[in-house]
């Protein structure tokens, strides 16, 4: 999701955490109330609704793609999902790797596959 300029992403429990310099260790200590009056008491950290992509719009909102789970969804390697969807592989490693964000045209169209990948991927055989 992008909220004020920011990119928001959903973290799944299990998954690795991204590289940062936050102390994991310290936040995994907290009890569910610390953390939750934590962010309470940070104007930048406060939850953000959930909703159906409607309802987030009417917020200003928008759900963010999460394009490595896609791409795992699909069961499509790195390279078979970017010449599937012709995206640049390179493009594709630095968005799951975090290193870029997708623009809006392209936080659009990885919603369009999203929605239905097979109908993205056999319009672009077509014009092929």
């Amino acid at each position: 999701m992008k909220l004020n300029n920011m990119i928001v992403v959903d973290h799944e429990p299990g998954e690795p955490f991204p590289e940062t310099d936050t102390d994991w260790d310290a936040i995994d200590a907290l009890t569910d109330e610390e953390l939750t009056a934590a962010a309470l008491a940070d104007p930048d950290a406060q939850p953000i609704p959930r909703g159906t992509d409607e309802e987030l719009a009417k917020l200003g909102l928008h759900r963010q793609v999460n394009v490595k789970k896609l791409r795992e969804r699909l069961g499509l390697t790195q390279e078979a999902f970017a010449a599937t969807y012709r995206i640049p592989v390179g493009t594709l490693r630095d968005w799951e790797q975090c290193r870029k964000n997708p623009d809006a045209p392209a936080r659009a169209y990885l919603m369009v596959i999203d929605r239905n990948p097979e109908a993205v991927a056999e319009w672009l055989r077509r014009a092929a």
